[in-house]
């Protein structure tokens, strides 16, 4: 068993995703930035499918019994009885052992992966927590100061571990279904010209700040809903442009002028409020290529 003893907003117990459920209008979850959870898995050798996602702020807690685990993703610092530990890197904690994460320099999240199995009951066939809708995780709500988590089966060999991304670069996006509704001069405009993220994100999206006006004088467009996908990029009826994560709903009737490609998104979500990004159109060959 561990217990938490400092958690930051937003932390969650996340496993690789629950698919298969949208046509019922429950997103898939799992972890916002996937290579880092399964880099995390990967240090272990063996480990359980369900980790802690943690956010800027870091966490603590207290082990109740010996236990492997390893973290990883953004850029925090880590102490083992107030020690200094690499970062990312493992730990073997024994009884009365206490881990601290505190805020680094870059990312907005991070993951703890652990030698056993968390012992909480899968829901839709996964442990996954969606905040939106309260499903699945740890009583379907984030980790909270005083929570303690235990431990069941040992874990298995985890997937092989994705490779990082580049560090820097445009953000890889494909046109969207919808792009075509927007004049060339401005999907123009939205390749050329620099947005920044604003400080209005969660797991369900964040939204950008368009200080050139790419979308100032855009006309409000409003569609049939139909299916989402992490990364699409939709434009609200504001002009506001926000980027649809891992909790998004399950259907929009806002255009999508783009979709982030799945080697860039786990880049994307790291980006602190106040960077700034570029877009740059791909094929969908290129896309392909780069998941390969």
């Amino acid at each position: 068993m561990i217990r938490l003893t400092r958690v930051g907003p937003l932390t969650t117990l996340q496993d690789a995703g629950r698919f298969g459920q949208l046509a019922s209008g429950i997103a898939a979850s799992g972890p916002m930035d996937a290579a880092a959870y399964t880099e995390a898995g990967a240090r272990l050798g063996k480990c359980g499918s369900t980790a802690i996602e943690f956010t800027t702020a870091g966490l603590a807690l207290e082990a109740e019994a010996s236990l492997r685990l390893a973290w990883a993703g953004g850029r925090f610092a880590s102490t083992v009885n107030g020690k200094a530990r690499p970062w990312p890197g493992t730990a073997r904690l024994a009884a009365g052992d206490r881990l601290e994460i505190t805020p680094g320099a870059a990312g907005n999240y991070g993951y703890l992966r652990f030698e056993r199995e968390l012992d909480l009951p899968p829901v839709l066939g996964s442990r996954a927590t969606n905040l939106t809708v309260g499903l699945g995780g740890y009583k379907g709500r984030a980790l909270a100061v005083g929570d303690s988590l235990e431990f069941g089966a040992p874990g298995e060999l985890p997937p092989p571990s994705r490779l990082r991304p580049a560090a820097d670069g445009p953000i890889r996006v494909i046109w969207g279904l919808h792009a075509d509704l927007f004049p060339a001069d401005l999907r123009q405009a939205f390749a050329a010209k620099p947005f920044q993220v604003s400080s209005r994100l969660d797991r369900m999206g964040a939204r950008l700040v368009d200080s050139q006006g790419v979308f100032a004088s855009s006309r409000q467009l409003s569609l049939v809903s139909d299916a989402i996908v992490p990364g699409d990029i939709q434009i609200l009826g504001d002009g506001t442009p926000i980027v649809l994560l891992r909790d998004h709903q399950p259907t929009g009737g806002y255009p999508r002028i783009a979709t982030i490609v799945s080697a860039d998104l786990d880049r994307f979500v790291q980006l602190r409020p106040g960077a700034a990004l570029q877009f740059q159109p791909i094929t969908v060959a290129h896309a392909h290529e780069l998941l390969k």
